[in-house]
């Protein structure tokens, strides 16, 4: 059953984090679904523009709603991932979509404040909700490309403004993430302190984790060992650190890194182990498999899991 965002984010906050997946072909939808079934968690089908051109806009939209027939009993959201203004039209009008993000976050306030609301206006008008961006998170994720010299935290008082001036449903916030494989080095982590000031001006206000894959380290050496020449140095956000996010009004944790690095490892894996096969449906089965695996896991760090049945009464 395909529900907004605002659905979802009213159940969830302060008890846990609905998981937002990007997927590009039927192999990470039918594991994204898979894994949800057996997590029995709710959750988001993100669709960025890179996924759009890459399977097609009418191609996509088919692989969800076979996935949705092929598993009846998931409940989840449908959203536009980091969107400029007119593909958000665009997917507002298509009847598809249940959630848009307009990101705007490049732009000055003033002028990402015009942007968003006028996003909202029309995406409010068809019962559809708008996640807006406010601070900017380094790094790259298919054409965004931030460096982190230009990266910014957001600023608490602007985000009360912002939420205010736009009344956008959700706010996706810069609070030390970035996008990529790439984004911690050392010591740093997550910037609590910066959610917190941002809870106290914005209280029940569902905010948005952006760039939380964790790029765990077995991933990245096993991809290596198969001929992989990923930086070892790469690390992700802690998925211990979720709950604390939760604490403090995060609803929606972006997942996307993770995802990749699933495919390229089970790939590098089994073409290193059977160089004589050219059937891609054998290491597509397997990706298929392992994928679900992976997003049962994560959906147990995000304390979505078993909360499938309480959405649903939540909703009728």
């Amino acid at each position: 059953m395909i529900v907004t965002t605002s659905d979802l984010f009213e159940h969830a906050y302060g008890e846990y984090a609905v998981g937002a997946y990007n997927i590009n072909n039927m192999e990470q939808a039918i594991g994204l679904f898979e894994g949800n079934a057996k997590a029995e968690a709710p959750f988001i089908v993100q669709i960025s523009k890179g996924s759009r051109g890459y399977a097609g806009v009418i191609m996509i939209q088919a692989i969800i709603l076979a996935a949705e027939q092929m598993y009846p009993n998931n409940i989840f959201a449908v959203h536009l991932d980091h969107g400029d203004e007119q593909t958000c039209y665009e997917c507002i009008e298509s009847g598809f979509y249940s959630s848009v993000m307009i990101d705007a976050s490049h732009y000055d306030l003033a002028e990402n404040i015009d942007i968003t609301k006028r996003v909202v206006d029309a995406a409010h008008d068809k019962g559809i909700s708008v996640e807006a961006e406010l601070g900017m998170l380094g790094g790259v994720e298919e054409d965004i490309q931030i460096d982190e010299k230009h990266a910014m935290l957001t600023d608490p008082d602007e985000a009360e403004e912002f939420v205010f001036k736009t009344g956008c449903d959700s706010l996706a916030v810069a609070i030390g993430t970035s996008h990529g494989a790439y984004k911690f080095s050392g010591g740093q982590g997550l910037h609590f302190d910066r959610i917190a000031s941002i809870q106290e001006k914005l209280p029940d206000f569902p905010l948005v984790m952006h760039g939380s894959s964790s790029v765990p380290k077995s991933e990245v050496e096993r991809i290596n060992d198969a001929g992989g020449a990923l930086d070892a140095s790469a690390r992700g956000v802690d998925e211990n650190e979720f709950a604390k996010a939760v604490e403090l009004g995060v609803v929606k944790v972006n997942i996307d890194t993770d995802g990749r690095l699933v495919w390229t490892r089970v790939h590098r894996e089994f073409f290193r182990d059977q160089p004589e096969v050219y059937d891609f449906r054998k290491p597509g089965t397997i990706l298929m498999s392992e994928y679900a695996d992976f997003i049962e896991k994560k959906s147990h760090k995000l304390m979505s899991a078993g909360k499938l049945e309480d959405v649903r009464d939540s909703l009728s």
